[in-house]
């Protein structure tokens, strides 16, 4: 910061020494100590809250694009659900219609409506030669 050389220091000195005079030259000298002291400690202070402040700074701009990507990453996964689902989806419900107009059309032609409910059991009973075509051995 300052450049001093020995020989400035020399000068400091003796011209301290002969303004204060040599009985308060060093309860002066050590006031100075103290006081640089605490201008260190508070350069440093100062210095080390910046740092802080960067790192948190950048800490931040870090949560910032880690929270872009997951989003991202989010909405590109609820994309390929999406499609994957829609995908399969309407090839199973074309399945599905296709399995229920099939048994609807077999229960149709196969089985003979009911007109009435059967009042007796020797009624609902149906022979054997009416399902097969072939009579009973």
């Amino acid at each position: 910061m300052f450049d001093i050389g020995f020989s400035e220091l020399m000068v400091i000195g003796v011209v301290a020494l002969l303004v204060i005079g040599p009985e308060k030259l060093p309860r002066v000298a050590r006031a100075v100590g103290h006081l640089l002291g605490r201008a260190q400690r508070y350069v440093n202070d100062v210095k080390s809250d910046i740092n802080r402040e960067i790192q948190l700074d950048e800490l931040k701009k870090l949560q910032a694009e880690v929270t872009e990507s997951a989003r991202s990453l989010e909405d590109s996964v609820r994309k390929e659900y999406e499609t994957a689902r829609s995908a399969i989806e309407v090839p199973a419900q074309a399945a599905v219609a296709e399995l229920n107009e099939a048994v609807q059309h077999v229960t149709q032609t196969t089985v003979a409506p009911i007109t009435e409910a059967p009042t007796s059991l020797a009624e609902a009973v149906v022979p054997v030669t009416e399902v097969t075509g072939k009579p009973a051995a």
